[in-house]
């Protein structure tokens, strides 16, 4: 690793999140015995069928494209090691960090951001979509593993820490875990850590996956300010090295230098802030954990860079279109057509269509799509429309 050496362990802060702080669970459990709470939460989080499912689930490209791009899994493994790390260096509450880190995806669809936006525009005026409040409600609804309640039973603070953002109307809904987007104020500290490092995963491994799929060049990565002095301090370093080797110590040094920013950053606004507890974390109006200005408009023309050379490339636009065009056409048939769908599914839809009417027949519709993996929606939608397909 290169640039600054920080702490690798910090003492706890005052502010971040314990058992003793915790505001808890919806039902109340016995305590874990040999684990703590929020370890409790992220093995919850492990054991669940939608943490599986992110292993065939996009995040840039379709998973039948190639095996050795980024998925909705190994992306977020990779946010749990980085949001890890910094909460380590900062003094956090790691294993809380850990279970939001596991769990920030659990509610994203089929075909990455392509499929999250289909349904989204499926189910404007029935309730909308949205994959952060998909995340929530997979762990407070829709994941059926215990006896004696629905979802996981995650704490406040796990739960808390997978909204991101929400309308004021959808907070409404939501009450307490989201009472931050009607009165103001700060997640935990934990929370607002996952969220930066999320963003440090998904540049870095777009950066990977751009340049092996061809679609963004070693050329084009040298004009970017945040890339460019990687790159001449790998191949200064190393002459001989080839390609490959020099994209891998550059994506190293570019998670590196960002972490080390955002703990030195945060480390500034909290002594500065100096709160003594999570409730005054939560009145603070601007976030305590991010990057220096400097570092923060590198990171967003990084974003700007891949948004213009690799999101928006023939390729991608290509697989966008047609991954829309399966999620549009399986949810219209079904919510047309609720019979088709198998049986589970069609039972739920039918006791929500019964309770909400068409919106509630139109949300576990999308519960239903939202939960396939890439593999299985293709194959639905082929069984659904194909008359040579097996149904």
């Amino acid at each position: 690793m290169t640039g600054a050496v920080t702490t690798p362990f910090a003492s706890p802060l005052p502010c971040a999140v314990s058992e003793q702080n915790s505001r808890g669970r919806r039902y109340s459990e016995p305590h874990p015995g040999h684990r703590n709470q929020f370890q409790r939460d992220r093995d919850r989080i492990i054991h669940s069928a939608a943490f599986r499912r992110l292993e065939y689930k996009t995040q840039v490209f379709v998973n039948h494209e190639g095996d050795l791009y980024r998925t909705r899994l190994t992306h977020t493994l990779e946010v749990g090691q980085i949001s890890r790390t910094c909460a380590q260096a900062l003094g956090l509450n790691v294993d809380l960090v850990e279970a939001i880190a596991l769990a920030h995806d659990l509610g994203h669809t089929p075909f990455g951001h392509a499929g999250q936006d289909a349904l989204a525009a499926c189910m404007e005026g029935l309730g909308g979509f949205e994959h952060n409040i998909q995340s929530l409600r997979v762990v407070d609804e829709l994941e059926t593993r215990y006896a004696e309640f629905d979802g996981l039973n995650l704490t406040f603070e796990s739960r808390e820490g997978l909204l991101k953002r929400c309308s004021r109307d959808k907070a409404i809904q939501l009450g307490d875990v989201a009472a931050r987007f009607i009165d103001g104020g700060q997640p935990t500290l934990e929370a607002q850590l996952v969220n930066v490092c999320d963003g440090i995963a998904y540049n870095s491994h777009d950066v990977d996956d751009g340049l092996r799929s061809g679609l963004i060049s070693v050329a084009e990565c040298r004009h970017n300010e945040l890339l460019a002095p990687l790159f001449a301090e790998v191949e200064s370093a190393y002459p001989q090295l080839n390609e490959r080797r020099v994209i891998y110590e550059v994506v190293r040094r570019m998670i590196n230098v960002q972490v080390e920013d955002l703990i030195a950053e945060s480390r500034r606004r909290i002594h500065q802030a100096a709160p003594s507890s999570v409730e005054q974390v939560r009145k603070c109006d601007k976030p305590l954990i991010g990057f220096s200005a400097d570092m923060a408009r590198r990171h967003q023309l990084l974003k700007d860079f891949l948004f213009a050379r690799l999101y928006r490339h023939y390729r991608v636009a290509r697989m966008v279109n047609k991954m829309q065009r399966v999620v549009n056409e399986i949810f219209h048939l079904l919510l047309d057509e609720p019979d088709l769908m198998p049986d589970q599914p069609r039972r739920l839809a039918a006791h929500a269509a019964a309770k909400y009417g068409r919106r509630g027949h139109a949300r576990a519709v999308s519960d239903y799509i939202a939960g396939m993996t890439d593999r299985f929606a293709l194959e639905e939608h082929r069984r659904l429309f194909r008359p040579e397909e097996l149904t």
